[in-house]
Parts: C-alpha cells; structure tokens; sequence
C-alpha cells in the first residue's frame, strides 16, 4: 500500500545562506547607510536589531525574500513581538519551527479524516505518516495539507513508498 511521511525540516546551512545574503543587502542599501540593524541566529531564534519600526520591518522583507529564494518556508519562523531595547533600538525574536508537534498532528489528521479522500494518517515521533490505496490520493492531500491556514508548520514529503 503507497505511503509517505510528512516532516517539517528546516534547513540550517540554508538559513545561514539566506541570513549571509540578507546581512550583505542591508549593508549595501542606501536608505540603510549610517544605521545599525544587525541580524543574527543565535541556537534556535534570529535575532533583529534595528533602529526604528520601518528598518525593522524592511529588514524583515529582504530575509523573507532571501529565505523565499532558497526554498525556505515562511511558517518555519515564527516572528514575536517587537520590543524596545536599550539606546533607543528596537528588537524581534523569531522562533524557528522545526519538527511537527503532537498538537499540530492532531490538527493535521482532524483534517485527513475530514478530506473526502481515502487515506489514513498516523503520528509517529514528529513526523506523521498518510497512507492510501492510490498515489494521487496521498499527492493530493499533501498539497491540500500545505496551502491549509490551520496547518501552522511548513510540511515536506518524505520516503514515498510505492
């Protein structure tokens, strides 16, 4: 019976890329000369420094479309609040996702059973494995899984069994 798993990696060495490219733009922006915004992956968060709300958000923009260019997806960051720091700069932490926990499996196989599709769906260990009889079925509900709002993680398809 076809199967695959879905798993939700987030590249490091490609996020380094992404963050390497952003960093080398800001630097060389005119509208972003004299300024002081830095932009760092400290473990598991990316951290931005910036002097005002439209630095920020701008910074935010170009690591977005480096990120978009590297086929990093945009539900692997999760952007906090934006907090006033020390010497009148401004800081966001954005959590990075990686792995698919057991709330988001829950939503995930409430809406495999809801799909009029006929595969079935377990969790096991951060990675949730879709079953069915065809394999337009199972590509089916991975695509319907990845443009869904509820699903708040960036899904891949792993280890497609025929």
């Amino acid at each position: 019976m076809p199967s695959f798993d879905l798993v939700s990696k987030l590249e490091m060495g490609e996020l380094k890329n992404a963050m390497d490219q952003a960093n080398r733009e800001i630097s060389g922006r005119y509208d972003f000369k004299g300024s002081s915004i830095t932009l760092e992956l400290k473990g598991e968060v990316i951290e931005l420094i910036a002097e005002d709300d439209y630095k920020m958000r701008a910074a935010l923009d170009i690591l977005r479309s480096k990120m978009g260019k590297r086929n990093i997806g945009m539900k692997s960051v999760e952007p906090g609040d934006i907090v006033p720091t020390g010497n009148q700069m401004l800081k966001q932490v954005m959590n990075l996702r990686n792995g698919i926990d057991k709330e988001q499996a829950k939503v995930i196989n409430k809406l495999v059973k809801a799909s009029d599709r006929k595969v079935t769906s377990a969790y096991l260990d951060e990675k949730v494995r879709i079953t069915g009889k065809k394999i337009d079925d199972l590509q089916g509900i991975y695509h319907d899984l990845r443009n869904h709002d509820d699903v708040k993680v960036d899904l891949q398809m792993e280890n497609m069994k025929k």
